[in-house]
C-alpha cells in the first residue's frame, strides 16, 4: 500500500501532496485512467504540489541496452542522460492522474525538458526515484506547468530533470514574437521509420496512441502518428555521444513541431562559446522540430 503525507493543509498556498510507492507504478493502468479523466482545470486556479517517491529501484541490464540500441547509443554500462527520464515516467503519469490534479492526463503538449547528469554512478545500484509538479505560469497559449525529477543514489543526487507542459486553453495574454532556430553548417540526415512510436513505446511503455499508428492519432487531432519527443532527444544525444562527459553536464531542449512518422529529418551541431549546440529540423529545412544545447556549466542546474 502506497503511504501518503500531507505536509500542510490544502487550503495553504503550499500544499504538498506526497506519496512513497513501494514499487514504479503500472503504466497499463495509468493509461486506463488517463483515457477516462476529465478535465477540471480553470484559468486561475492553483495547481496542488503532488509528488511521489520509490526507493530500492534497479536498473535492468537487458532493458538498458534495449534502450540504447533504439536510440542509437553505444551499448555498454554508460548511462545515457534520457534513461532515468523514461525510468521516472510512470511517476509523473501517476501524478497526472491524480485525483487532486485538476487536467486530463491526455492532450498535454511536452515543450521542454532539461536534464542534468550530476555525478556518475555504477548503474547496478539501487536508486531513489522522485517526482513532483513544480510551478506553473499562464501564457499566451495556456497554462505552462513544471513537473521535476530526481534521482538519489546512497543519498546522493546524481540526475534530475525538469519538464514543461502545456495545458492549452485561452487567455488574455498576446503572443510573443518566436526566436529563429539555429540552422548552420552540413547537416546530418536520418531517416525516422513509422514503426518507431511503437517500437519506442514497446521500450519505454508510453503507449500514448498519438504514437503507435495514424488511427489512433487522428482521433486526437493529428493527421499522422508521431514520434515521442524524448526519443527524438535521445537520438539527439546518441550522436553527440563523442562530446559527452560522463557527469557534470546539463542537455537542454525545447520542443517545436511534431515529428510525424516516417519521416526524413535533418540534425545540425554547432560549438558556441563553451556549449553544444543542435537542432532537428524536417527534410526541407523549413520546420524545427527541436532546439537544444548542452553544457558544463552548472551553475543554474
Amino acid at each position: 500500500m502506497n503511504k501518503l503525507n500531507n505536509s500542510s493543509t490544502p487550503d495553504s498556498d503550499d500544499y504538498l501532496l506526497t506519496a512513497q510507492l513501494e514499487r514504479l507504478p503500472s503504466m497499463a493502468g495509468l493509461f486506463g485512467k488517463a483515457a477516462f479523466k476529465i478535465d477540471r482545470y480553470q484559468l486561475g486556479q492553483a495547481i496542488p504540489l503532488l509528488g511521489n517517491s520509490v526507493d530500492d529501484v534497479y536498473i535492468d541490464q537487458k532493458h538498458l541496452r534495449a534502450y540504447q540500441v533504439l536510440c542509437g547509443f553505444p551499448v555498454g554500462e554508460k548511462l545515457p542522460a534520457t534513461y532515468l527520464s523514461m525510468l521516472t515516467f510512470p511517476m509523473v503519469l501517476s501524478l497526472m492522474t491524480h485525483a487532486e490534479f485538476p487536467m486530463k492526463a491526455m492532450g498535454q503538449v511536452h515543450l521542454a525538458n532539461k536534464i542534468t547528469v550530476h555525478k556518475s554512478f555504477d548503474v547496478r545500484q539501487p536508486m531513489s526515484l522522485c517526482s513532483m509538479i513544480g510551478e506553473s505560469q499562464v501564457t499566451s497559449r495556456g497554462l505552462e506547468w513544471t513537473v521535476e525529477g530526481s534521482v538519489k543514489v546512497d543519498n546522493k543526487i546524481v540526475w534530475s530533470c525538469i519538464s514543461t507542459m502545456l495545458h492549452r486553453c485561452k487567455t488574455d495574454i498576446d503572443r510573443e514574437l518566436k526566436t529563429p532556430v539555429m540552422k548552420e553548417g552540413s547537416p546530418q540526415d536520418w531517416l525516422v521509420k513509422s514503426n518507431m512510436g511503437r517500437r519506442y513505446a514497446k521500450v519505454s511503455g508510453d503507449y500514448n496512441p498519438i504514437h503507435l499508428a495514424d488511427v489512433t492519432a487522428k482521433l486526437f487531432g493529428f493527421k499522422r502518428a508521431i514520434v515521442h519527443g524524448m526519443w527524438s532527444k535521445a537520438r539527439c544525444l546518441a550522436m553527440l555521444t563523442e562530446h559527452l562527459p560522463d557527469d557534470g553536464y546539463t542537455v537542454d531542449v525545447n520542443f517545436h513541431r511534431p515529428l510525424f512518422l516516417p519521416s526524413k529529418v535533418l540534425f545540425y551541431t554547432k560549438q558556441n562559446r563553451g556549449q553544444t549546440q543542435f537542432s532537428l529540423f524536417n527534410q526541407t529545412g523549413e520546420h524545427a522540430h527541436l532546439e537544444g544545447s548542452m553544457s558544463q556549466d552548472l551553475t543554474n542546474a
